[in-house]
């Protein structure tokens, strides 16, 4: 039977549409998704712009240790900070003794009635010797030294340098577990340096530690009886009355002062912590388990006469404006014999009379002298009897030089 064209095209139009529907269908059914691209597909790849070609980025690198961000800020370990100070005190106390005087002061009715002072000290050497300061032994008519409780031990002076405020004393028979404290360089100390104070504060409380640091150094401090105390350690740790003469140590655990006094304008026991530094202990002390005394130089003009300054040389119409005016000199002292000369005039300024017409020193050994203080400093610090220095003085307007060879302070 003959089909007309038409029916043949219509026929294979359904055919196609019947074989699309068919594949759609199965791919439905494989997997559960649609086969083909997805809503997400990549876009569609566009032309350059018309600009440069960048590098590509360079990485990132990674943070090391070193880096602000990385590593913390250092800290303190208090723990281990603790376990020194355990281990100094530890080592350090059973050297550091108390000691007991009896000073026999004279009343109008009772006649010599004895008084108690304390103070403390600590161990020097092998032999008993015990260091501490002169004014907590001075004038004593008995002492005695607290090792621990229940050994107590009588003691005599065996050496005493009061300029410097040190003496040294000595028991008989120490007991044989006690050691000398090792000593440090205070030369060498900076401050800010930690540093601890063990002594008997108040006579009561036996081998009390307190502990600060070092405030300052060179100190030059005016005590009682006009002395001077030069190179001074100021520390902040805690010292009350007490603790004179106990040892002020570093975090080595080594001696680098010997604790002298307390600075208090309220005279209560606060104040700045004063220490005498133990270089200068260890150049005292084995002299005076020698020889008993510490001999300082003398020149023989020392304050006697006056300390030139601008106004002073203006009116006596002196030739410098600095120095010192020697106005006297003591008998038979160096220099004397060196041909030092004193004044040999006087005049009247106000209501003051001026001793005029000797020597101005202005140098010794080349370091200038602008008050008697620096005379007194470089004598005690940088000279030693029997050493020749050299004066640079003016003598009716001409400057000389003289050699003095420094003799023993009476």
């Amino acid at each position: 039977m003959t089909r007309n064209p038409l029916f043949w095209l219509i026929a294979l139009l359904f055919a196609i549409i019947f074989a699309c529907a068919l594949g759609y269908g199965l791919g439905v059914a494989v997997g559960g998704r649609a086969i083909g691209p997805t809503p997400t597909a990549a876009p569609v790849a566009r032309p350059a712009a018309p600009t440069a070609t960048l590098p590509p980025p360079t990485p990132t690198p990674a943070s090391t240790p070193t880096s602000a961000a990385a590593a913390p800020p250092p800290q303190i370990n208090a723990f281990h900070l603790e376990q020194d100070l355990i281990d100094i005190y530890q080592k350090s106390a059973p050297s550091v003794v108390n000691i007991t005087t009896q000073i026999l002061r004279t009343d109008f009715f009772w006649g010599a009635v004895p008084e108690e002072g304390s103070g403390s000290g600590f161990v020097w050497d092998d032999q008993g010797h015990v260091i501490t300061n002169y004014h907590v032994v001075e004038d004593a008519h008995s002492i005695q030294v607290s090792f621990a409780p229940g050994v107590v031990l009588p003691a005599k002076v065996v050496g005493a340098d009061p300029a410097n405020d040190l003496a040294v004393i000595q028991v008989e028979n120490p007991p044989a577990d006690v050691n000398p404290l090792p000593r440090g360089d205070s030369d060498a100390l900076q401050v800010g340096q930690i540093v601890v104070a063990i002594g008997n504060p108040f006579g009561r409380f036996q081998r009390t530690m307190t502990s600060g640091i070092v405030s300052a150094l060179d100190r030059t401090i005016k005590v009682q009886e006009g002395r001077v105390l030069r190179k001074i350690i100021q520390t902040d740790a805690d010292i009350n009355h007490g603790n004179s003469g106990g040892p002020l140590i570093d975090s080595s655990g080594r001696v680098i002062g010997v604790i002298s006094a307390i600075y208090s304008p309220t005279g209560a026991n606060a104040g700045v912590g004063l220490a005498i530094p133990i270089n200068k202990a260890k150049r005292v002390a084995p002299v005076l388990i020698e020889k008993g005394h510490f001999a300082h130089p003398w020149l023989g003009v020392e304050h006697l006469g006056y300390e030139i300054s601008p106004y002073l040389a203006q009116r006596l119409n002196l030739p410098v404006d600095h120095g010192l005016l020697v106005a006297k000199i003591y008998e038979d002292s160096p220099a004397l014999k060196a041909g030092v000369r004193p004044a040999n005039d006087e005049v009247i300024l106000g209501n003051y009379r001026y001793l005029i017409g000797g020597d101005i020193i202005t140098a010794i050994d080349g370091v200038p002298l602008n008050t008697w203080e620096d005379l007194d400093a470089y004598l005690q610090e940088d000279a030693e009897v029997g050493q020749t220095v050299t004066l640079d003085i003016i003598r009716d307007g001409q400057p000389m030089q003289i050699q003095v060879t420094l003799g023993e302070e009476p």
